[in-house]
């Protein structure tokens, strides 16, 4: 019989992290090497030379998250193939988890079976992008045509703006003619990128970047 393809996990929520370990090893030819909570766990495991061929990898985890992870994989073990796995289904988020070795991106609502397709095709094909995150990715690249640089897209600039208000998370939903949950996407997006914690730190950061008028 063949070897079975190694997977590590990464996520710092334990049940779903255990979850998905279940499943992936519920896959034929597949089995989980190791689980981590973190990027810093990811680092102790190699180091004991248990090298996996595919990590399952959370964008958003404390101490080293999927961004310095994946970085720090591509560039010290790149035969390790990364498929990242996140709640966020930003165009920023996603382009920047490639950009920097990911050989694809999933989100954590999908379905077991496509999961297994994105194990098959990072292995197979080495890499693994559905319809709707090649959408977004180029929906991305489009805004970021013929302008510098910015880490904030142009909803998150116009969701800051709201949240310097004092109307609810429900009425900038309706203001913006999204859901609430995508309004809860750009708050935990924004949380991540620009580091802070809280709606006052979101304020202080449109204040400071001139999004809102004092």
């Amino acid at each position: 019989m063949s070897r079975k393809i190694q997977v590590a996990i990464a996520d710092d929520h334990t049940l779903l992290r255990k979850a998905l370990a279940k499943l992936v090893a519920s896959f034929e030819n597949y089995s989980v090497v190791f689980e981590a909570e973190n990027g810093k766990e990811i680092k102790s495991k190699i180091s004991q030379n248990i090298i996996p061929d595919i990590v399952l990898l959370d964008v958003n985890m404390p101490e080293m998250d999927g961004y310095e992870t994946v970085r720090w994989l591509y560039q010290n073990y790149p035969q390790i193939k990364v498929l990242a796995l996140s709640m966020f289904s930003d165009e920023k988020t996603i382009i920047r988890m490639l950009r920097l070795g990911a050989k694809g991106y999933i989100l954590k609502n999908i379905d077991p079976e496509e999961l297994k397709n994105a194990l098959d095709s990072v292995m197979k094909k080495n890499f693994y992008l559905s319809e709707y995150i090649s959408g977004k990715i180029i929906s991305g690249l489009h805004k970021d045509a013929g302008r510098d640089e910015d880490p904030v897209v142009l909803s998150e600039k116009e969701f800051l703006r709201l949240i310097c208000t004092e109307i609810t998370y429900k009425d900038i939903a309706a203001k913006m003619f999204v859901s609430p949950r995508t309004v809860d996407e750009y708050r935990n997006s924004l949380f991540e990128k620009l580091k802070v914690k809280s709606r006052v730190g979101l304020v202080m950061y449109a204040m400071r970047n001139g999004l809102i008028e004092i």
